[in-house]
């Protein structure tokens, strides 16, 4: 899982905090030790199942970006679209093409 965090230092400490979740979010001497703090509890709170991922599926044509990349029909499919566009516009006379 990546997470966005929000980096802020004050007096000389560094705050690392989950993005949205200010709750979630830990000090430390440095920029490491405060990312690695919020990481043990991030991965605390992963394994005990207080944070978990939600998947939200898509409505309209949106839905369906990306859902054929894999499908080796896709290809054949356009390249025959290609074939008949080319073949309609070679047919047409100089005027009607540029129409």
């Amino acid at each position: 899982m990546t997470f966005p965090v929000l980096i802020r230092t004050t007096n000389g400490q560094f705050s690392a905090s989950l993005v949205g979740s200010p709750e979630l979010g830990c000090v430390g001497s440095s920029k490491e030790e405060a990312m690695a703090a919020l990481r043990q509890e991030l991965s605390e709170k992963v394994k005990s199942g207080e944070l978990v991922d939600l998947e939200l599926t898509t409505v309209g044509v949106s839905g369906l970006a990306g859902r054929f990349t894999d499908d080796p029909m896709l290809r054949e499919i356009c390249d025959e679209i290609y074939r008949e566009r080319d073949v309609e516009l070679g047919s047409r006379s100089p005027s009607m093409a540029m129409m």
